[in-house]
């Protein structure tokens, strides 16, 4: 085999140990369609050239990309290399607290090796988008990359937590997934003393070191990340919550619906939409607006102002 076949397969072998934390030898094989011996051959060609790749022997035992003294370079596809230049220009202005000069430099040290039509795509995206700098609570980068890390790992993550009243406790949990709803970052885990889910505001979080034992992953609540989030801030945002049956196909409904507001879909005509607001007004307000047939049972504070609406319209037509 020449040597540019040999220069491409180390650069695949790279790529697939820097997609995944551990890799077997057979699925490495699998993948790039050689032996093992090839693998592990590859494995120390690696390793002659800096890259600290891990070695484990049993019924467990595989590679892993560790962490060296240096960085190595990454290997990065066109997409992943847009992605992570534009992310780079959103952070710089974003609520990630002393992120934004680092950005900066990330992002100098990215375009400058960026292929032109590369650098085109990411200027004409940043070109016609405007953001508005965003006002919620600032988050310590480390913390983002200690939960991350203890969510892709499946490790027990203990941390000091402060509630909305200030009250401070211990808490251990096993982190699901980070979510971010572009003013506020969000943790969702399996309470482990309170046997349930939660949902943990990541600026009021102070990790302890360090992580573990591992765990098996369970399945998501409300089997979605972001819905079990969206319900659960809906349900602490507004004082009256409704659940109103409406006479139009889900697709035709959502794309006029805010993120927080659910909807479920009941058959091809029909489906349910969970919101809330701060007073029955604001709701019958905000449901006459959608401009479709609709039915609802509750809260009873909803149901006598639409009656009491309904009588108004009938007299303003007589």
């Amino acid at each position: 085999m020449n040597m540019s076949q040999t220069s491409s397969r180390l650069l695949r072998l790279l790529s697939l140990l820097q997609t995944r934390r551990d890799w077997s030898g057979a699925d490495l094989a699998e993948r790039l369609e050689v032996s093992g011996r090839t693998v592990r051959r590859d494995v120390e060609r690696l390793r002659g050239l800096g890259y600290p790749v891990r070695a484990s022997t049993g019924v467990t035992g595989g590679y892993r990309l560790g962490a060296g003294t240096n960085l190595p370079p990454l290997l990065l596809d066109d997409e992943e290399a847009v992605a992570i230049a534009v992310g780079l220009r959103t952070a710089a202005g974003g609520n990630v607290a002393g992120i934004e000069e680092t950005s900066v430099r990330a992002l100098a040290k990215l375009e400058q090796v960026l292929p032109t039509r590369l650098r085109d795509r990411v200027n004409t995206l940043q070109t016609y988008t405007v953001q508005i700098p965003g006002s919620g609570p600032t988050v310590r980068p480390e913390v983002l990359t200690v939960i991350a890390g203890a969510c892709r790992d499946h490790e027990l993550l203990r941390f000091d937590y402060r509630d909305h009243a200030g009250m401070a406790s211990i808490r251990s949990v096993e982190p699901l997934s980070l979510v971010h709803t572009g003013r506020r970052w969000y943790l969702v885990a399996w309470d482990t003393d309170r046997q349930d889910w939660r949902t943990f505001r990541v600026d009021r979080v102070e990790p302890r070191s360090p992580t573990g034992p591992r765990f098996e992953p369970r399945d998501p609540p409300d089997g979605d990340v972001a819905r079990y989030v969206l319900r659960g801030l809906g349900s602490a945002m507004w004082k009256y919550r409704a659940r109103v049956t409406l006479h139009t196909p889900a697709e035709a409904i959502a794309e006029r619906l805010p993120a927080s507001v659910l909807l479920e879909p009941v058959d091809e005509q029909t489906c349910v939409m969970d919101t809330g607001a701060d007073t029955p007004q604001m709701l019958a307000l905000f449901v006459g607006m959608l401009d479709v047939d609709f039915d609802v049972s509750e809260p009873p504070e909803l149901v006598k102002h639409l009656r009491k609406l309904a009588d108004r319209y009938e007299r303003a037509t007589r």
